[in-house]
């Protein structure tokens, strides 16, 4: 996706868990809202994840639908995945596909690369439903300029278990003794949780830094209670569990911290600001490469 970034409040409470709350900010894409918790001004990240967003429900009428024109990344992988509905992506390596419900779409920028997102015209020609979440991921300072790849994992690829009455999906890294199959350059996690009401789960203590997040229902966690559109945040080594107040669904991400500071600026992550303002430069004066089959449209650079 193609954003614009803006400092954001976020309310952070004492020393036990959760350490900070964020809750989700609107931001319109041209007529399609999301809510952004990542980054926010005092929580730029958690682990290497620099950027979450949460897209939908949307309800399309016919005629309707996502229209990201081509736009640019560098230094960071878009990570992709549907609860429902589909996206058609197209990149400048000439990648051209189809992200249903349960997919993982891991596209690395790298050096550079552009790629639009899209509902199908079939979809566009009766009322549709999209609802998802697309997250960045920061590459380590020695991968910032690697080569841009694209990998698509279909949904049943994706490790799964059930821990007591809650059902888990582990969508990239590791967590609950399980490995999910997307290759990653940091150590990281991503993990879809569907808890039934009363439910409870344990959060996996391993990594450095972790949050949840409400993509629907009421939850619990560390004496705090979020609903739809708040991520918890938790302090480093608290052992805690989410109980669920009603139906819920939560995601879980975090990993390692990252190794050094980064910025963003429009749809660029680096550890340098003279690559991000030659990154500008180049989108600008139309240096980066065309996306096949979307050769037309483009996202201009914001002034």
């Amino acid at each position: 996706m193609s954003v614009t970034q803006a400092a954001d409040p976020v309310c952070s409470i004492s020393a036990s868990t959760p350490a900070t709350i964020i809750d989700a900010r609107p931001r319109d894409l041209g007529g399609f809202s999301v809510r952004r918790t990542l980054p926010s001004s005092t929580r730029r990240t958690v682990g290497p994840f620099i950027f979450f967003d949460h897209f939908g429900p949307a309800v399309f009428a016919p005629g309707e639908g996502m229209t990201v024109r081509p736009h640019p990344h560098i230094g960071l992988a878009t990570v992709t995945y549907l609860f429902e509905g589909e996206i058609i992506h197209r990149d400048s390596l000439g990648s051209h596909q189809a992200i249903r419900p349960g997919d993982i779409n891991w596209m690395t920028a790298g050096k550079g690369i552009v790629h639009s997102e899209r509902t199908h015209p079939d979809r566009r020609k009766e009322e549709s439903c999209l609802h998802g979440l697309q997250l960045w991921v920061a590459l380590p300072t020695a991968y910032e300029e690697v080569a841009p790849a694209f990998h698509h994992h279909p949904a049943a690829t994706m490790p799964e278990r059930k821990l007591g009455d809650v059902d888990v999906r582990i969508m990239a890294g590791s967590a609950y003794e399980l490995s999910s199959p997307v290759e990653s350059l940091s150590p990281l996690f991503y993990v879809d949780a569907v808890l039934p009401a009363g439910s409870e789960l344990p959060l996996p203590p391993e990594h450095d830094e972790r949050a949840v997040y409400v993509v629907e229902g009421a939850v619990r966690c560390g004496g705090e209670r979020a609903e739809v559109g708040r991520m918890l945040v938790l302090a480093k080594g608290a052992t805690t569990s989410v109980r669920s107040e009603r139906d819920a669904r939560v995601v879980l991400v975090g990993g390692a911290p990252l190794d050094g500071e980064r910025y963003i600026d429009w749809n660029f992550v680096s550890s340098s600001k003279e690559r991000i303002l030659r990154a500008k430069r180049d989108w600008k004066e139309g240096r980066f490469p065309k996306v096949p089959g979307d050769e037309i449209e483009f996202i201009p650079l914001p002034e």
